[in-house]
């Protein structure tokens, strides 16, 4: 008999680790203004307006799809970080975020990262909107492999498989248009 209680986000006692959910997910969901408060954790370090000076850390500006240790940025970046390559992309954005020093093993930054998985969307999707606008990546369809064939297209889309208009789909469309509901 094993004391305790298993917790969300953590390898549970029988080995496997709990299946976290896609950061594509998240970001369709995420909300930037939360994603602003969580942004005050990194303003002894970062600044995030237009023009705005570096600190301990870049400034992040634009930084959302933006080469990785950007040269423009005015930065001595480690050697580590300059060593990973690519882009920030939204991927790469939630992996730095959860573990910066696993990211990149001998970075300069400190900070030890953000274990809330939703946290890391807000943030994601609040500096996305500081100069970059990047469009989101799609989620995911939920369970796409569960759904019997032709049933996971339509759950994505909101459209039954028999092509028919969703319940609700005619009054979600008047309220976008700001038409009176059918009702």
């Amino acid at each position: 008999h094993t004391m305790g209680f298993e917790i969300e986000g953590v390898v549970s006692s029988e080995g496997g680790a709990a299946k976290e959910v896609p950061i594509e997910t998240l970001l369709a969901s995420a909300d930037p203004a939360k994603g602003a408060a969580v942004f005050k954790k990194c303003t002894s370090c970062h600044t995030d307006n237009q023009g705005g000076a570096n600190g301990i850390g870049p400034n992040l500006y634009g930084v959302v799809g933006e080469a990785i240790a950007s040269p423009h940025r005015s930065f001595a970046f480690s050697d580590a970080l300059k060593g990973v390559g690519g882009n920030w992309d939204f991927a790469k954005l939630n992996d730095w975020l959860h573990n910066p020093k696993k990211f990149a093993p001998g970075t300069k930054m400190t900070f030890a990262g953000l274990s809330s998985a939703e946290d890391r969307a807000n943030l994601i999707v609040y500096l996305n909107t500081q100069g970059s606008n990047v469009p989101l990546p799609a989620a995911p369809a939920a369970d796409a492999a569960a759904a019997p064939p032709g049933e996971a297209s339509a759950a994505a889309s909101g459209t039954p498989a028999s092509g028919a208009p969703a319940a609700g789909a005619s009054e979600a469309a008047a309220a976008a248009s700001g038409a009176p509901a059918k009702k």
